[in-house]
């Protein structure tokens, strides 16, 4: 699945399972274990190791045992100790002092020259990390200070989210630093984990360091209860996973198809949601499609019940949608999306298609200028049922209000290319998953595709006159509120329709899970007695 602006965050709130079991009865007895072994199922395998160029949510979790990031995120999203203890921030600068002590899996000492090294080959144009100009400011550089034991991470111009991009930056040291060829199939990090075994497609095994003391809030592989061993174990069906949780065989696994209610109220299971990106709808504005016209845009936002499409969309595990940055760690929390969301009225639709000369023919459906009012609904059967089932549910009340729609689902692949090549469609739902406000401004303004990202061919002057403000100001100083208007404005202008904020099911047995921003903090977690 394509997620806008390839973010390598892929949740937004620190999971505690333990603290929330929504399960029939609590997990365990409470009394924590040491030197188990924690295992986990991933969906997928994770492929290339190499972090300067991991994207995907199964390779950046596995990543996360393994490598530190300067940085981290606690449940409020507020930003907490990592490999730095410390920092201080400027409009376009920040400066990070190290953990005293701290060393790579190799034993070699990571200092902030090591750090200074690992976080410029990432952003160097020639490793082409997806990452950079997206999480990370592309004109970001990183110098060391061994004397003060500080690394400086600068750009050119003001950054406002800076201090928040070092979460999503993985610190590579020793071996690995040197030989960067080297990190697609073995780890060589910091991290309280180190890689030890691996079957392609089968499974990931990971083994603690003993003497890692810099864990978030200063923990450590040696706190009681922490996992001695971790396996993560590819399962791509989904119902496996749940059996294998419920049997026993996985302490964790995440779920958002037909067995996440199985899992989320089985006895002994404690459960959790995280945000998997917005639910929402474009209209592709490209080339005199329909969707062009500000009237037909209208038109079909207001005869769509925007509630009952959420419960569809989302098989009713969805959440209010509040704005189009959803994931960890979202600086910016300002609601965007109330008073801004259309209203369902059918006859204001229609209303509006009446003035704008969309007339009704002999068999129902409008026409102007002797063109039909057609559009072509496209969705990924990746998705899930839900988004199949939202479709439908879309494509029934255009059909009353004299809309004909050709409805097709594909496969993910060919899904991407109609979006983001072909241009061939009107409308889609296409899933947002972002931290930053700033990392949306690609795909909702400048060249569309395909010179450039901007998919939806969306030319929205007031957005384009807030984003430009809001990137002038700070965080402290209300730079979030303006961000807000500017998201406001798409959805003034039916730009975008707002429907819901997706959520993924994350179940632990005998085992407390702590993954922010869906990146682990191993030495938060607890394994339990049964």
């Amino acid at each position: 699945m394509k997620r806008l602006a390839a973010t390598s965050i892929v949740a937004c709130s620190t999971l505690v399972l333990a603290a929330c079991s929504s399960g029939g009865t609590s997990a365990g007895n409470g009394a924590v274990v040491s030197g188990a072994t924690f295992t986990m199922a991933t969906a997928g395998d994770p492929g290339s190791l190499d972090p300067s160029t991991a994207v995907q949510g199964n390779t950046n979790l596995l990543l996360s045992f393994a490598y530190d990031t300067l940085v981290h995120t606690d449940q409020n999203n507020n930003i907490v100790s990592g490999l730095a203890t410390k920092w201080s921030v400027t409009p376009n600068a920040v400066t990070f002092t190290l953990h005293q002590g701290a060393t790579c899996s190799d034993g070699s000492a990571v200092t902030p020259d090591v750090v200074a090294k690992s976080v410029n080959h990432t952003v160097d144009p020639k490793t082409k990390s997806p990452i950079v100009g997206v999480l990370v400011p592309a004109d970001v550089k990183a110098t060391g200070d061994n004397a003060k034991g500080t690394v400086t991470l600068r750009t050119k111009k003001p950054s406002q989210f800076l201090l928040q991009s070092a979460v999503a930056i993985f610190i590579v040291c020793g071996k690995g630093l040197d030989d960067p060829k080297t990190l697609a199939g073995k780890t060589s990090g910091s991290g309280p984990y180190e890689l030890t075994d691996s079957v392609q497609g089968d499974h990931y095994t990971l083994v603690a360091r003993k003497g890692y003391t810099w864990g978030p809030g200063g923990s450590g592989t040696g706190d009681k209860g922490v996992p001695a061993k971790v396996v993560l174990k590819i399962v791509a069906n989904e119902s496996t996973s749940a059996n294998l949780l419920l049997g026993g065989q996985l302490n964790a696994g995440i779920y958002t198809g037909a067995d996440r209610r199985r899992v989320e109220h089985a006895p002994g299971v404690l459960t959790s949601t995280l945000p998997d990106g917005n639910g929402e709808f474009f209209f592709n504005q490209n080339g005199g499609r329909p969707g062009a016209d500000p009237a037909v845009r209208q038109a079909l936002a207001r005869a769509v019940d925007l509630d009952q499409l959420a419960k569809v969309d989302t098989q009713a595990t969805g959440k209010k949608s509040t704005g189009m940055t959803t994931l960890s760690p979202r600086p910016c929390k300002v609601d965007s999306v109330s008073g801004h969301r259309p209203s369902y009225d059918p006859a204001a639709a229609q209303a509006a298609l009446d003035a704008a000369g969309w007339k009704a023919g002999p068999d129902g459906v409008r026409a102007k200028n002797g063109k039909r009012l057609s559009i072509r609904v496209v969705y990924d059967n990746d998705f899930g049922p839900g988004t199949q089932a939202g479709a439908e549910f879309m494509a029934d009340a255009w059909k009353k209000i004299g809309v004909a729609v050709d409805l097709k689902g594909m496969a993910d692949a060919a899904w991407n290319d109609v979006i983001f090549k072909s241009g061939d469609w009107d409308v889609s739902e296409v899933p947002i998953g972002v931290s930053l406000p700033s990392q949306l401004l690609a795909y909702l303004s400048g060249p569309t595709v395909p010179k450039g990202t901007n998919f939806a061919g969306i030319h929205n002057d007031r957005y384009d006159k807030l984003t430009a403000q809001a990137a002038t100001g700070s965080v402290a100083n209300g730079a979030c509120t303006t961000w807000a208007q500017a998201e406001s404005a798409l959805f003034d202008d039916y730009d975008v329709v707002p429907v819901a904020e997706r959520t993924q099911l994350v179940a632990s047995k005998n085992a407390k899970v702590v993954i922010p921003g869906g990146l682990a903090q191993p030495t938060m977690f607890r394994m339990l007695k049964g």
